[in-house]
């Protein structure tokens, strides 16, 4: 048998970091452990588990659900081929959101997937109520598992976006926001394409949520979406038909630099741009994000944009629970 060393001659870059953690998922160890016994030979048994998970890794499988986790905000999640494999950069929406959340807050999370935003802010929030909304049975399966894995409280529901929910000081969303004739979906093709993919303009996810989203915020409350980099302008014209206003200028957020958030006299806030990370804060201010949300490498869509909207003051009653 040949020694851990050698298992990895030869791999450099991504490769080499998907072999090394697929070696310590096998053998259950750390990858300190795994440098520091390099001249160890790979038992049978976790060599017939690497045997099984190598060629779905060369097919493209993403090694999160090789392994069946993946670590959002500091804390594992379960995930699997139900649930979008939660990105670091979606951090930011949590980070925007957590600003905004005032004591005793009520969270709403549409599309949770995973739990990933919704199991992030009830972690930081102890205070919080926070419900969880998915289309998906089997998606809602794995957030409840994670919920369940982190001892956390979370209302779960079964649903179609905010449908016969109550109002909440929050509402936060990864939708799927990708075109349906987009040509790097085949890079994605492990994932499910109910997480993904939003009608023909990629946009029919949004539009339902800021159709719907006025009527269950709290006075003073705010929408956080996350939307394709180049989806700013129409993301804007829907959520002024939505009647949620916003701020006109808006810094951006790159890399570890400070997100500025600028003064609306309204104190309503909408930050969209066409590029990279975008917010603004409805008191002004500043403010540093705590964790670095790091862009994807690749395809040039990966690249997000946030928006933060807060409701207008012409929108229509708080919904109430059916």
């Amino acid at each position: 048998m040949k020694p851990l060393r050698r298992l990895l001659d030869g791999a450099s870059g991504e490769r080499r970091r998907d072999l090394e953690v697929l070696l310590c998922h096998v053998l259950g160890k750390s990858r300190a452990w795994l440098y520091s016994h390099g001249d160890e030979a790979l038992p049978g048994v976790a060599a017939r588990q690497l045997d099984t998970l190598l060629p779905r890794l060369s097919a493209g499988e993403p090694v999160a659900y090789l392994i069946g986790h993946k670590e959002f905000w500091g804390l594992p999640l379960f995930v699997s081929d139900a649930v979008l494999i939660p990105r670091p950069e979606t951090e930011l929406l949590v980070e925007l959101a957590l600003n905004r959340l005032p004591h005793r807050g009520t969270v709403l999370d549409l599309g949770t997937g995973s739990g990933a935003i919704a199991i992030a802010m009830r972690s930081e929030r102890s205070d919080c109520q926070v419900t969880a909304c998915d289309v998906s049975a089997a998606a809602l399966s794995i957030a409840r598992a994670n919920a369940q894995r982190h001892t956390l409280d979370i209302t779960f529901c079964e649903g179609d976006w905010c449908s016969g929910l109550a109002s909440f000081d929050l509402i936060l969303s990864n939708p799927p926001y990708i075109s349906a004739d987009d040509p790097h979906l085949p890079d994605l093709r492990f994932e499910p394409s109910l997480a993904l993919i939003a009608g023909v303009d990629g946009l029919d996810a949004i539009r339902r949520i800021t159709a719907q989203a006025p009527s269950h915020l709290n006075a003073k409350g705010h929408l956080i979406i996350e939307h394709g980099f180049d989806q700013g302008p129409a993301v804007r014209a829907l959520f002024v038909a939505a009647g949620l206003r916003g701020l006109p200028r808006s810094p951006i957020w790159r890399g570890a630099s400070v997100l500025r958030s600028a003064r609306n006299e309204r104190r309503s806030t909408a930050s969209l741009q066409s590029s990279d990370h975008v917010a603004a804060d409805r008191c002004g201010g500043s403010a540093a994000p705590a964790r670095c949300a790091r862009t994807d490498r690749g395809a040039r869509w990966t690249r997000l944009a946030r928006c933060v909207v807060s409701r207008s003051r012409r929108c229509g009653p708080a919904g109430t629970r059916r």
